[in-house]
C-alpha cells in the first residue's frame, strides 16, 4: 500500500513538473517575438470570430500557433474583444502583441486629399475610387458645399460620412467668411460668397494672386460690368463632368446660358467648383485694387490691368508668347 502511494505521489510529481513547463512554454511562446520579418497589414473583417482571426494570423505567417494564440486570449479575457478595422503588425510581433493591436481598435489611418477647384461630381468620383471606404453614393451634393482638404479615414468608413465631413466643414469656413466680410461688399449672401469663390478658384494658378483675381471680379460687379470668366462657360457646357478637352468656340461665347457670364449680368446661379478656404477668404477681403482686368502671363500668373487699352497690350504679349511657344514645339517635333 505504501508502495502504492509512492508510486502515486511520483506521478503526481511529474505531471506537475510537465505542467509547470507547459505553462511556462506556453508564456514564453505566447510573449516570445513572432515569425515576422516586416510590418504586415492584416484585417479584422465585420463579425469575425477568433477561431477565424487566430487562423488567418497564422495562414498569413504573422502567429505560428493558432491555438495557442486562442488560448490567450481567452486567458487574457479579450476573445470577444476583437475590433473590426484594418491593423499594421510590426515586425517580430508576439502573440501577446499581435492580439493587444487587434483589440485596441488602433487602425490604420489613410489619407484622402480633395483638391480645390474640384467640382462635386468629381469628388463623389475620386471617393467612389478610394477601396478603403464603403457604401454607395446615389446622389451629388450641391456646387460648392464640400470643403477640399486632405481627409483621413479608415478602412470601413462610409463615402457618405466623409462626404458629410466634407459638408461641415465648408459651412463651418463659409460662416467665418461671412462674418469677417469686408464693408461694402457687392453680395448680398454667404451663397453669392461661395459662387464668386469658385470662380476666383478656377482663374487663379498662383495661390498668391487670389486676392487680386477676387478684386477684378469684385469690381466689375460694383460697375455693373459683366465677370466674362471662361471658367463659368465650360462649367456650363460639361455641368461640372470634368474638363472641357478643348477650347471654348466662338458661339459658346455668344450662347445665352445661365453660366454664360460673358452675354448674362452678375453672377451664375450656382458655384462652379468648391473652393478652398483661402479664395473664399480672398472673395470676402479681396485686394484693394482698381484691376478690371487679367490675362495670363506665360508664368502660369496673370497681368492686370486697369484699363481696356493697357488690357489689350498684354493680351498681345501672351499671344505672342503662345506663338513663340508653339513655334518651338513645332521645331522640336521636326528635329
Amino acid at each position: 500500500m505504501r508502495h502504492l502511494a509512492a508510486n502515486v505521489l511520483s506521478i503526481l510529481i511529474v505531471l506537475g513538473i510537465v505542467l509547470v513547463g507547459a505553462v511556462f512554454y506556453a508564456q514564453h511562446a505566447y510573449r516570445a517575438p513572432g515569425p515576422l520579418e516586416a510590418d504586415q497589414i492584416f484585417v479584422v473583417e465585420r463579425g469575425m470570430s477568433l477561431r477565424r482571426a487566430s487562423e488567418q494570423l497564422e495562414a498569413e505567417g504573422i502567429i505560428t500557433d493558432d491555438r495557442l494564440f486562442r488560448l490567450g486570449a481567452r486567458y487574457s479575457g479579450q476573445a470577444e474583444a476583437l475590433r473590426f478595422g484594418e491593423y499594421m503588425v510590426p515586425a517580430g510581433a508576439s502573440m501577446s502583441e499581435v492580439l493587444a493591436l487587434i483589440t485596441s481598435g488602433r487602425t490604420i489611418t489613410h489619407k484622402v486629399t480633395v483638391a480645390e477647384g474640384l467640382t462635386s461630381w468629381q469628388i463623389v468620383e475620386l471617393l467612389r475610387e478610394v477601396d478603403v471606404l464603403e457604401g454607395e453614393l446615389d446622389d451629388v451634393p450641391p456646387e460648392g458645399s464640400l470643403a477640399p482638404n486632405t481627409y483621413f479615414v479608415h478602412r470601413g468608413d462610409t463615402r457618405a460620412e466623409v462626404l458629410a465631413r466634407m459638408q461641415e466643414d465648408q459651412k463651418a469656413i463659409l460662416d467665418e467668411a461671412w462674418a469677417a466680410r469686408a464693408p461694402g461688399l457687392p453680395l448680398s449672401s454667404a451663397e453669392e460668397v461661395l459662387i464668386l469663390a469658385s470662380i476666383v478658384e478656377k482663374e487663379t494658378g498662383v495661390p498668391e494672386e487670389r486676392g487680386r483675381v477676387a478684386s477684378v471680379f469684385v469690381n466689375r460687379l460694383k460697375k455693373g460690368m459683366k465677370l466674362q470668366s471662361d471658367p463659368t462657360i465650360i462649367y456650363g457646357l460639361t455641368e461640372g463632368k470634368g474638363p472641357l478637352g478643348r477650347g471654348i468656340r466662338k458661339s459658346e461665347l455668344e450662347k445665352g446660358t445661365p453660366y454664360n457670364t460673358y452675354v448674362i449680368d452678375g453672377l451664375p446661379p450656382t458655384p462652379i467648383a468648391n473652393p478652398g478656404r483661402e479664395a473664399i477668404m480672398a472673395a470676402v477681403n479681396p485686394d484693394e485694387t482698381n484691376f478690371l482686368y487679367f490675362v495670363a502671363d506665360g508664368s502660369g500668373g496673370h497681368a492686370f490691368a486697369e484699363t481696356l487699352s493697357d488690357h489689350n497690350r498684354n493680351v498681345q504679349r501672351w499671344r505672342q508668347i503662345e506663338r513663340e511657344r508653339q513655334q518651338n514645339q513645332n521645331d522640336a517635333a521636326k528635329n
